[in-house]
């Protein structure tokens, strides 16, 4: 018994670092595995999904996003009109009401890295400093992912270059 207990607490120990490694919080604001895709050579542009909750009492909103990786960060969301994908900034940041979990995520919320002084590459992190208006700044990392099966799938049908989306807002 005593064995068993032993390992099981050493297994936590070799776990807990990388099951937790993608969560942050500061007072009532948790952000949950923030990441990135690569981008290949030339691509001035990235993303940046996360899950983001508001434990507290009070409607708190994300005003801005900034990173050394990048010129400017911009809160976008992407939705379909008319069988097109459109992607606009998000005007007046976006709210995550007392008590909810908004997720940034693709084709829906996101950040945009604009103008970005180096391609992101799989197995980085990108330094995120994110601005709350009724909370204060947090600092979180971007872990550049590689795409699983699924997301290729559906990036292959969203036309990337511009001739199938609509940037609108931009």
């Amino acid at each position: 018994m005593k064995y068993c207990l032993s390992v099981f607490v050493l297994a936590l120990a070799l776990v807990a670092p990388t099951a937790f490694a993608n969560e942050y919080s500061h007072g009532p604001v948790k952000v949950e595995h923030p990441w990135s895709r690569p981008t290949p050579p030339g691509t001035p542009m990235g993303v940046g999904y996360m899950s983001i909750s508001n434990s507290g009492g009070s409607d708190i909103t994300l005003v801005g996003a900034a990173t050394p990786r990048a010129g400017n960060v911009s809160i976008h969301e992407t939705s379909m009109h008319d069988g097109v994908m459109r992607m606009a900034p998000v005007k007046g940041g976006l709210p995550i009401p007392a008590g909810t979990t908004v997720e940034l995520k693709p084709h829906s919320f996101h950040l945009m890295l604009e103008k970005l002084k180096s391609p992101l590459r799989e197995g980085e992190s990108i330094p995120l400093t994110l601005s709350f208006d009724g909370a204060e700044d947090m600092q979180v990392e971007l872990n550049v992912a590689p795409l699983d099966g699924q997301t290729m799938m559906n990036d292959q049908k969203m036309n990337h270059s511009g001739h199938d989306m609509d940037h609108s807002g931009d």
